[in-house]
């Protein structure tokens, strides 16, 4: 799996820090505060926050969007651009405070540090969520800072469509000057995996369970699949304890 590579990408929500459940969990209490009373369910909230998403991904601000969509589909009189404002005070605590790397996470970029690999990530997060992973974010900053970690840090604002649009991907690579077939790609959704093949790079899935309900299609489209990080460091103890 590492074996020859040289470039090693990573997407962050739901890869690098266990998140996506977080992000359920902020879009509930923003439905509250947008006035609706009745039950909201994790699963249909991250279902219409992902096509939301896939169908404006050639969008200037695809989340601008998802916030008009809940203001429609909730009655809210706020326009979209007031419940993005509210989304993002809302999810303030959780982005400093709750957030963390996935287990084994710090672990496995120290040993692929320590082994000369460059580091990217390729994400759809907005930049001003990023640095706060960069800068207040103690989970993070306190086993394994990103900016120490990582040559290059791509967020939303650096790519025209995101993601299953491959150009944040190409863009790194173009950036960095190598092939292809010197990255690698770690992604947990289906979204991110269509990314990578989409750029004709070889990609990852990592476990994450907000993702089961596109098992199936994720399996059959990643090159390689991962239950956890701990997988991954064996790995790559493997490779350079045999010397290749």
């Amino acid at each position: 799996m590492f074996k020859g590579k040289k470039v090693i990408i990573f997407d962050m929500d739901g890869t690098l820090i266990d998140s996506i459940g977080i992000w359920n969990d902020v879009d509930k209490l923003l439905i509250k505060k947008l006035g609706f009373t009745g039950k909201v369910e994790s699963d249909i909230i991250q279902k219409q926050r992902d096509e939301t998403l896939r169908t404006y991904s050639k969008s200037e601000n695809p989340y601008l969007d998802y916030c008009k969509l809940l203001g429609k589909i909730y009655n809210s009189q706020l326009t979209a651009e007031e419940i993005l404002k509210l989304r993002y005070d809302v999810a303030q605590d959780y982005l400093k405070n709750v957030i963390d790397y996935k287990p084994n996470v710090d672990k496995l970029l120290k040993k692929l540090k320590d082994n000369n690999f460059i580091l990217a990530i390729a994400s759809t997060t907005r930049k001003v969520n990023i640095d706060i992973y960069r800068t207040k974010n103690k989970n993070i900053m306190n086993k394994a800072k990103l900016d120490e970690y990582f040559s290059l840090i791509y967020t939303r604002e650096d790519a025209k469509e995101i993601k299953p649009n491959p150009e944040i991907h190409l863009k790194i690579v173009e950036t960095l000057k190598v092939k292809k077939e010197d990255c690698l790609i770690f992604e947990d959704s289906l979204i991110g995996i269509e990314s990578a093949k989409n750029a004709g790079i070889d990609c990852v899935a990592i476990y994450d369970k907000y993702s089961d309900m596109d098992r199936e299609q994720i399996n059959e489209l990643s090159d390689y699949q991962l239950n956890d990080y701990s997988e991954a460091i064996q790995i790559l103890d493997s490779i350079y304890k045999k010397g290749d």
